[in-house]
């Protein structure tokens, strides 16, 4: 923790990421699921859609001689060791996996897994790159708009108070024109509105181009909290977590600061945008509820599949995980065509 002011970049890679103290990677700490649940930690339903997605990409790609399955943001590998425990015998005896976390490796984690600090080299991996709930912790820089309607830079020091700073110039003013507009847009009176927020998301505009490089050949894909150009928040989504609950974001190392990925900005020319919901429907994850009749021919049956449905509704739910975006990105021209299976 720190009294000196700085943006909110700054100030949330050194509370997230940094090496005693870092939310993330404090050695010890329980990890992102000590704090929250995301997809992965809902229901093994989740690693069996990735797991299928994955032998979609195996079969397009002409089952390769290796198969990679890149997990970015891999938490303590809880998703990694879901896919492994459903995958065909066929497929994953050809599959290489990588964790790239920041966090040290945890214990006992299958000695399979690839564990590494870094994404793979450029176009060094064929297969599946499977980003969940990463972008959302690439730092980005915050901007509110003064008295005068001009976007400025929000400062901050670590007990989480705030002050404006420089007015936004350079890349991250053009940025913000481009993708956060009309919000932060001066408007007909001259100027836009005292007191709108944003976050200027271009770290995470790199941060997914370089992930996406990895791949020789093969289809990218990052899931998370987003909204799109026509629905920016007039506030900003900038927040906090920690132990189940949401909390004001103070850049200390004591939560999870966190703030929506605006997926459309990252895209590049020949990706798709999906609803989670969307993507687990053709995945095969329902969550219809099974026949009443199942509970007098096979009770048992009856609950294990009304507990699956359960999951399933809550991980494709609209008003929640079901609402997150999917960027779906084919690199080279074998995956292209799993897309066209979502169009709808």
């Amino acid at each position: 923790m720190t009294n000196e002011w700085c943006g909110w970049r700054e100030a949330t890679e050194r509370a997230l990421y940094g090496p005693e103290n870092g939310f993330y990677t404090r050695p010890g700490g329980p990890g992102p699921a000590g704090h929250f649940r995301t997809s992965v930690h809902v229901s093994p339903l989740y690693a069996g859609a990735v797991a299928g997605l994955l032998c979609r990409v195996d079969a397009a790609l002409g089952h390769p001689d290796e198969l990679a399955l890149v997990d970015v943001g891999a938490g303590r590998g809880e998703l990694l060791t879901g896919v492994l425990a459903v995958l065909p015998a066929e497929v994953s005896a050809r599959l290489r996996p990588y964790a790239v976390e920041r966090a040290a490796r945890p214990q006992g984690l299958d000695p399979r897994i690839d564990w590494r600090g870094e994404l793979p080299a450029p176009a060094s991996v064929t297969g599946l790159l499977f980003a969940n709930e990463w972008l959302d912790n690439v730092p980005v820089e915050v901007v509110e708009t003064d008295g005068d309607g001009v976007p400025r830079r929000v400062l901050v020091r670590g007990d989480g108070t705030e002050r404006l700073g420089e007015p936004v110039t350079g890349a991250d003013a053009e940025w913000l024109d481009r993708w956060w507009a009309p919000p932060l847009a001066p408007a007909a009176t001259g100027g836009a509105a005292p007191g709108l927020r944003a976050e200027i998301g271009r770290p995470r505009d790199e941060a997914w181009a370089q992930a996406v490089r990895t791949l020789r050949a093969g289809l990218a894909v990052a899931a998370d909290y987003a909204h799109q150009r026509g629905d920016r928040p007039l506030f900003g989504t900038l927040t906090g977590f920690r132990d189940g609950r949401e909390v004001p974001p103070v850049p200390d190392g004591s939560c999870d600061i966190t703030a929506h990925v605006a997926l459309d900005a990252c895209a590049g020319p020949s990706a798709e945008l999906l609803t989670q919901r969307a993507a687990l429907h053709a995945l095969g994850v329902d969550g219809r509820r099974p026949p009443l009749a199942m509970a007098a021919t096979d009770p048992s049956g009856y609950v294990r599949a009304l507990s699956a449905a359960g999951a399933a509704a809550e991980l494709t739910d609209p008003a929640g995980l079901g609402g997150f975006g999917w960027l779906l990105e084919p690199v080279g021209g074998a995956c292209a065509g799993l897309l066209k299976e979502w169009d709808a």
